[in-house]
Parts: structure tokens; sequence; C-alpha cells
């Protein structure tokens, strides 16, 4: 389920989305620093989902929308080799300044610059909000394609129907860069189409304190 106007048959979408994290890169983090710290349930999937890599052997783990890089540094605590990716240059250079001997890069989930099966998991956590609902295949398709046989996905998203509208710009259209709002139910499918197998889909409460919906899924 998407929320407000889309038009996938331009990247308005994808330059939008980077120029409002280059321009809010240390408000964000300033916003987002210790949100994990106050929220209980999300620690608790981090830390299935750390140990679960942990399971497996270990190995390489791609943060994709990492932002200014909380999640990646947490699963580091965690005992994971994790590396993040973000759209938004300005959001690296913060994720550097913040976790300094962590490696970040510049990059798009919608094109991965990563090998084929080089990846024991990878976790974009409420990282696929911006992507419009034609372009979900082929994301979690490059997902599917990095990971290695009985690799681990993560998704983190905003629920439909959970979240306040934000507002409309003068036109009365929506930004490009709002959050589009998924059922589970749909994500879930998403997934399986792209060849995955799901294991678990919780329901939680999210760092925008509202219904975020959690996958767990195995390549």
């Amino acid at each position: 389920m998407s929320t407000g106007r889309e038009d996938p048959e331009t990247e308005g979408w994808l330059a939008d989305t980077r120029a409002s994290y280059n321009a809010d890169a240390v408000g964000y983090a300033d916003e987002t620093r210790n949100l994990l710290a106050e929220l209980p349930p999300e620690q608790e999937v981090m830390a299935l989902f750390a140990g679960s890599v942990r399971a497996a052997g270990g190995g390489p783990v791609a943060d994709v929308g990492c932002g200014p890089g909380r999640i990646t540094a947490h699963l580091r605590d965690l005992g994971v080799d994790a590396f993040g990716i973000d759209l938004s240059p300005r959001m690296i250079e913060v994720a550097r300044s913040e976790h300094p001997g962590l490696r970040f890069e510049v990059g798009s989930m919608t094109e991965l610059a990563l090998a084929d099966g080089s990846l024991t998991a990878l976790l974009a956590w409420y990282a696929i909000m911006h992507i419009p609902d034609v372009a979900i295949g082929d994301v979690l398709a490059g997902f599917h394609r990095v990971l290695r046989p009985g690799g681990l996905l993560l998704l983190g998203f905003h629920a439909a129907g959970t979240s306040p509208p934000k507002p409309q710009d003068g036109d009365g259209s929506w930004p490009e860069s709002y959050g589009r709002l998924r059922e589970p139910g749909q994500v879930a499918t998403w997934l399986t189409e792209a060849g995955f197998t799901v294991e678990t889909h919780p329901t939680i409460t999210s760092a925008a304190r509202t219904l975020g919906g959690v996958l767990l899924a195995r390549r």
C-alpha cells in the first residue's frame, strides 16, 4: 500500500530523497541518536538478528539505508561485522564522524554495488519507505542477489494506517520523499515473489512511536 502520489516513471523520488537527507543529516542524527535505547522491542529484534548471524558463522552484513550509522554501530557492538550504505553523501559523512573506524559508503539500494552472494545478512531498517511500489520488486531482487544462500534479510517499515499524514506541498500533492506506509502482508508477498522465505513478522512499536512492521526472511 502506498500513501501519496507517485510518479514511478521518473527518478525524481530518488533525487528528492537524497536531497532531503543531505539537507537534514545533522538534525536527523541528533533526533535518532538515542532512539534504540528507548525502545526495548527494537533492541530485541536486533539481538535476534545478530544472534542468527553469529549462529550462521558470521560474515559481512550490510545496513542498507544506514543514515548516521546508529544501527550499524549497534550491530557491531553485538558482534556483527556490519557496514553501512546510504544514498545521502552527507549522511555518510555524519556516520563516519560519529562512528570512526567503521565502514560506511555511499550507495543506493536500487543498484547495490556488491558482488553476488557476498553477504551473510542484510538489514534495511525503515529504509524502504521512499521506494515506490513499482520499484520494490527490483530492490528486493537486488537484496536477494547479494545474499549468500541461506542469508538473512531484516526489514523494518512503517505499517499502513498507523502514521499521521504529513503536510502537503502547496500544489496539493504529497512530497516525493514522503514515507510510504505498507501492509506487512503485502511486503511478505513481495519478499516471497523475490525468492525469500519469510520466517517471522511481528508488529512492534517503531522508532517513530507508531506501529511498525518487521519481517525476517531467508534467501
